[in-house]
């Protein structure tokens, strides 16, 4: 008789690991959130809306279906904290963790120019990635609980023990670009105030530039020259993009009645720079963003769609992948043989996952735009607005969120979650899956254009 031979089950991949995480973490804030000690008002709340808001905290985008300042309790806030915090620093730790998956996955000598070209990560690191990755993260939260609760305590006249809370809530939210907030109108009240306005916009900044780009940062702050070209990118993009953006919001806006008018100038110049900055995929908002003018709602699904640094907490299809599109554009103008940035040749792989990984952020939204329009009677630039926010986790909105339905409200739950993962779970897919070809095909050319 011959053995029965045991087959043991396959492990997991990367990516289908993040997913399943991330799932279990959404069915467990769900869950949370449904018990009754967990809403404001008697009663539990109703599962779409406990679904709905487990998935934008541990997705951390921000949109909401309900007031989170007046729906939730205490409990409920300390519920949806968590889960922000667990879903920023799962997100940042495992794309770290997957990049060094896919060093293992090389060769030795790939490996080592890996690490070499990085100046930052070996391959034996995890350990120390997560600790620096868990101390980076404390220390921002930290010192931005300490300035925003001094500041709501001395200049908002908020009891001690509530400013500490408020600081904690909003400074862990703003980092981790969560975009939730303890207030009913958002950071409207704190619109001519400096100290809060660009407390919270330094920790949106910080945690969307990603942990490779703040600990290259940390150890090279002096030296620009040896940067890598990653950092290079992020940081050049990230302050194109936010220069640009204030300006043109502050020409859109100067004179709009409901938004940017009625302030003096150093409170259009707060107001049109946090405009700037919370398309990154921070979704917090010191004017109503349902008033501004189309010119601008335009702006922002431009913004939104970008995002920020890979990595880290921003969502978007990242800078990263829009600075190699615009590089792999500007080498066809020139009919360059090669893509070049900053004195380095970027590899055919990378500008192919750019490629994809934008397309297919394309396809989500119209996708999305078109469904979300069938089941609701809403406008197209109100439909798309809160579709980009969604899938690209920002959690700016026009207001339409509460009032998309059930079928609505479920696609969001499904943007949101894709749009978070998707671009992880196919960078690292699409990584690990590569292979060198032994041989090439007949070549021949279609017409282009």
């Amino acid at each position: 008789m011959r053995p029965r031979l045991l087959h043991l089950p396959r492990p997991a991949r990367p990516a289908q690991v993040v997913v399943l995480a991330f799932a279990g973490a959404v069915a467990l804030g769900t869950l949370l959130l449904l018990l009754p000690v967990s809403r404001a008002d008697p009663g539990g709340a109703p599962l779409v809306d406990a679904l709905f808001t487990a998935t934008s905290a541990v997705t951390v985008t921000g949109l909401n279906t309900v007031d989170t300042a007046t729906y939730w309790s205490d409990l409920g806030h300390v519920v949806i904290l968590l889960l922000i915090q667990i879903g920023g620093f799962g997100i940042m730790s495992l794309a770290t963790l997957l990049g060094l998956l896919v060093s293992h996955r090389l060769g030795l000598r790939m490996r080592l120019t890996t690490a070499a070209e990085t100046r930052m990560l070996g391959i034996g690191d995890v350990r120390r990635v997560l600790v620096g990755v868990a101390r980076t993260s404390l220390l921002f939260e930290a010192a931005g609980t300490v300035v925003l609760s001094v500041r709501f305590a001395a200049a908002h006249d908020e009891p001690v023990g509530r400013a500490l809370w408020l600081g904690l809530f909003h400074s862990v939210s703003a980092f981790n670009n969560g975009g939730f907030a303890l207030f009913s109108d958002g950071l409207i009240r704190f619109v001519t105030d400096p100290v809060v306005t660009l407390t919270v916009c330094l920790l949106v900044i910080t945690g969307g530039l990603g942990f490779p780009v703040l600990f290259e940062l940390h150890r090279l702050w002096r030296s620009p020259r040896r940067w890598t070209v990653h950092t290079k990118i992020v940081v050049l993009a990230t302050s194109v993009l936010l220069a640009t953006g204030t300006l043109a919001f502050l020409a859109l806006e100067w004179s709009n009645p409901a938004t940017l008018g009625p302030l003096g100038v150093g409170g259009k110049a707060l107001a049109g720079f946090l405009l700037a900055v919370m398309p990154r995929s921070g979704g917090l908002h010191s004017v109503p963003t349902g008033e501004l003018h189309a010119e601008s709602l335009l702006l922002t699904d431009v913004l939104m769609f970008i995002g920020g640094g890979s990595a880290g907490t921003a969502g978007g299809i990242k800078v990263t992948t829009f600075t190699v599109l615009l590089f792999v554009i500007l080498t066809e103008i020139r009919a360059d043989r090669s893509v070049v940035a900053f004195h380095r040749h970027i590899p055919s792989d990378a500008q192919r996952q750019a490629l994809t990984v934008a397309l297919l952020g394309v396809a989500g939204v119209f996708g999305g735009t078109g469904a979300l329009m069938v089941l609701t009677p809403f406008s197209l630039d109100q439909v798309l607005f809160e579709v980009i926010s969604a899938f690209a986790t920002v959690g700016l909105s026009t207001g339409i969120t509460g009032d998309l339905g059930t079928p609505g409200t479920l696609l969001l739950v499904v943007l949101m979650f894709t749009g978070r993962l998707g671009p992880i779970t196919l960078a690292s897919a699409l990584a690990l899956r590569a292979r060198p070809r032994l041989y090439e095909l007949p070549q021949e050319r279609p017409i282009i254009g």
